[in-house]
Parts: structure tokens; C-alpha cells; sequence
């Protein structure tokens, strides 16, 4: 548990160290994402934004416990 916490405050700290450039990935903005945009309100649902950062937690935390 130590090390999972260790490796989650690192990964924390270098996205904010990568945030210019992180922010310029179109997360939010892939096909499958809804946007409905009316007068006064604004929905968005990222669902495939969802299923892309699942995959790539599930990435990493299995390349972590191997």
C-alpha cells in the first residue's frame, strides 16, 4: 500500500509539473464525447474520454505490480 500511495503522490506530481503540456492533449474533445448546448445550460459527457483514461490507469497500475 506504501509503495501504490508513493507512486500516486509522484504520478500527482509530475502531471502538475506537465500541465502546459498536458493541457494541450484533446482529452474531452475525442469522438463518442456528448455535448449538448442549449441557451442556459451546457452538458458534456465524456464517455469515450472515460473509457481512454481507464485504459490507461489499468495500464499503469498493472505496469507498476509487474
Amino acid at each position: 500500500m506504501r509503495k501504490l500511495l508513493i507512486y500516486t503522490g509522484v504520478i500527482i506530481v509530475c502531471a502538475g509539473f506537465l500541465w502546459p503540456a498536458i493541457s494541450r492533449i484533446p482529452f474531452g474533445r475525442f469522438p463518442g464525447d456528448i455535448v449538448i448546448n442549449r441557451p442556459n445550460v451546457k452538458i458534456f459527457i465524456p464517455i469515450t474520454t472515460m473509457v481512454m483514461l481507464s485504459i490507461l490507469i489499468s495500464l499503469i497500475l498493472w505496469l507498476i505490480r509487474r
